[in-house]
């Protein structure tokens, strides 16, 4: 593989450098004007903005293995490296301080522009908190918003399992190259939300588990997210740590309270008490984060899956495709899944679709996920 000219190298080059975390790596392309300009600028320019012998050696070296491996890995379809100056790369986490400067995604990075809320939790929560987290996520799934969380046992899969098994889009941030998947019981997990949305790690191909990854894991999770929902969590709980890196990045917060006699729900409680939202049903969160979910924004990327809407924001579909959903739904209350198969469309761009029709006054939410088509007015 010829990599002399290949756009990425700059970027991986500095990204493999050692010691070179997303502030420095920020400061240094600042200083230079790009990752390009950095690797021209010589030992010199390196050492006055403070890099050690170690990374000077190493920028000063030829294309170091491991950004070889990263373009490797590249090389299949589903698998994509986003920079900051990649169109593809989330706005929401291109907005936070000391963004990543490179991303490793697998599946559809389209998902990354919709509207995610994270789901977080304890890694041992009660039987009840696995349950609330499922059947949260299901629902917000079913209304359109893209649950994101970090793969990891407990309230992690739970959400995740809860997105796919409502007929939604999930999000995995991970704290691993993107090559490996942690815990290793979760391999089937990872395969269904990569087909059904996408994997995301800033950690270059060949990264294993370390524990000082999870909270820059935290970070990235946060920053993707419109909002944090807590569902169970420890009074020192990693979930905090997200929790309140989405507080400082202007996100909302959102804890779900439980018994004063369940240890899992001190850290809700505990977030409560510092402003968080006390959330009890689903539709508490579906409608704060209504106007942030539904303006459409014109940075925002299409629906993933439905390449005949480029150009269409969230929330929004053409008016043919609203008008063959509507035709689809008949006069009897019907499922997501049903509609799904009637009109070719993806299970995501159905949800959202009806979230948003269901705001206009067309249709109405019934038990079970279904829905049923209203009256027009000057019809009733």
């Amino acid at each position: 593989m010829d990599t002399r000219q290949h756009p990425l190298v700059p970027w991986l080059h500095l990204w493999h450098t050692p010691g070179l975390g997303p502030a420095t790596f920020l400061r240094l392309t600042a200083a230079h004007g790009g990752p390009r300009a950095v690797l021209e600028a010589g030992p010199a320019a390196w050492r006055e903005q403070g890099l050690d012998d170690a990374a000077v050696a190493f920028l000063e070296g030829p294309t170091p293995e491991g950004v070889l491996r990263d373009l490797e890995w590249a090389q299949d379809p589903q698998r994509h490296i986003l920079t900051l100056e990649d169109p593809a790369y989330p706005p929401r986490l291109r907005a936070i301080a000391a963004a990543p400067p490179v991303l490793y995604v697998v599946g559809d990075p389209r998902v990354l522009h919709w509207p995610l809320l994270a789901v977080v939790g304890s890694r041992h929560p009660t039987p009840g908190g696995r349950d609330t987290a499922h059947a949260f996520s299901a629902h917000l799934a079913r209304s359109g918003l893209v649950i994101a969380s970090g793969l990891a046992q407990g309230i992690d899969a739970a959400a995740h399992g809860g997105a796919l098994d409502g007929g939604g889009l999930t999000v995995a941030v991970t704290g691993t190259g993107p090559d490996r998947v942690y815990p290793a019981g979760h391999r089937d997990l990872a395969r269904r939300i990569a087909a059904e949305g996408a994997l995301v790690t800033e950690l270059p191909v060949g990264t294993p588990v370390r524990r000082e990854h999870f909270p820059r894991r935290n970070r990235i999770l946060s920053g993707l997210a419109v909002g944090t929902l807590v569902v169970e969590a420890a009074h020192r709980s990693g979930s905090l740590i997200t929790a309140r890196h989405a507080a400082e990045q202007g996100r909302e917060v959102f804890a779900i309270p439980g018994s004063i006699h369940n240890p899992m729900a001190r850290g809700c409680h505990r977030l409560i008490r510092q402003g968080a939202k006390l959330v009890e049903t689903a539709d508490d969160i579906l409608e704060e984060l209504g106007p942030q979910i539904f303006i459409p924004r014109e940075e925002e990327g299409p629906s993933p899956g439905n390449e005949a809407d480029a150009t269409a924001a969230p929330g929004e579909a053409p008016d043919a495709e609203h008008a063959a959903l509507l035709e689809a739904m008949g006069h009897d209350p019907v499922a997501v899944d049903q509609l799904v198969e009637r009109t070719g469309l993806t299970a995501g761009a159905v949800s959202s679709m009806l979230l948003l029709m269901e705001l206009r006054g067309q249709v109405a939410s019934l038990s079970g996920g279904r829905y049923v088509r209203l009256q027009p007015e000057h019809e009733r």
